[in-house]
């Protein structure tokens, strides 16, 4: 094979290696740009990283960092709502895109998703109900914490949780056990409510900050049990579509949102002035 045609190959495998996997398939990014669309899941309950609002539309944190995202990508945003043990579990058979929905790295969740870097950090509250009488972590053995199902809080609580970046989580209390919903934030909703089989609550402190302000009956326990690396999420289950183009873009454009302050004036707007994006002590 002559010199022209060795560059005419060559070319031709740069061309396909960029904008396909080993299958042939595109790269998730080119269909984004194609259609001009983004579908991003995210929780629709659980303010203040994200809520939809009655007219349907969508506020937050994560709100907010999807839209720049899409903005930066140069497509529009659409919001979908699935439940978040579909989304933790991969094998999304297309029916989103990415999933910008507070979602925490850990070991378990590499094998069914691709992460970004992350893009902020959440310290992991636990929370007596008033009336508990409990006071500290030791207060906790025996007793009952209302988590949301598939989250680190329970993982935490099962004694599983491996957190994707190595650090380490608080000791479990002896013999306390969970009770799950959907989303965590259903656990002021229940007690308001008038529930009380369970004594406690874990979730993100700003959340529960959230719901204090709004009179759910709940006091910080000591300290955060753990620090949540949360990070974009892509699919890599079963037929997933490849995205090694699309994590990496992400990528660059969250690194760009931490340089150029955008994730810390995201993060003080939500968070009453408080910048989330770094882990304490950093």
């Amino acid at each position: 094979m002559g010199p022209r045609r060795v560059f005419v190959a060559l070319f031709a495998v740069t061309l396909l290696s960029a904008g396909c996997n080993t299958g042939g398939q595109a790269d998730l990014l080119a269909t984004i740009r194609q259609n001009g669309v983004m579908r991003v899941s995210t929780d629709p309950a659980y303010p203040p990283q994200s809520e939809q609002l009655p007219d349907g539309t969508f506020q937050g944190f994560d709100i907010d960092v999807a839209n720049e995202l899409g903005r930066r990508l140069g497509v529009r945003v659409q919001f979908e709502t699935p439940n978040f043990d579909l989304v933790q579990a991969g094998g999304w058979a297309g029916r989103w895109d990415i999933s910008v929905g507070s979602i925490t790295v850990t070991e378990a969740r590499k094998a069914n998703l691709s992460f970004t870097q992350p893009y902020y950090f959440t310290p992991a509250q636990l929370a007596a109900v008033n009336d508990s009488g409990i006071t500290t972590l030791e207060g906790f053995a025996g007793k009952t914490i209302c988590v949301g199902a598939q989250t680190t809080y329970l993982f935490w609580l099962q004694g599983t949780l491996e957190l994707g970046d190595g650090s380490s989580a608080a000791p479990v209390p002896q013999g306390a056990q969970a009770t799950t919903f959907d989303t965590d934030t259903q656990c002021a909703d229940a007690i308001r409510s008038g529930r009380r089989d369970f004594e406690g609550w874990l979730t993100a402190s700003e959340t529960l900050v959230v719901a204090i302000d709004e009179g759910a009956p709940f006091t910080a326990v000591g300290d955060p049990l753990f620090y949540e690396p949360l990070a974009v999420a892509i699919d890599k289950q079963g037929t997933a579509p490849a995205h090694a183009q699309l994590l990496a873009e992400l990528d660059s454009i969250l690194a760009a949102m931490h340089s150029d302050g955008t994730l810390t004036q995201l993060s003080q707007k939500w968070y009453d002035g408080r910048d989330l994006t770094r882990r304490a002590g950093q």
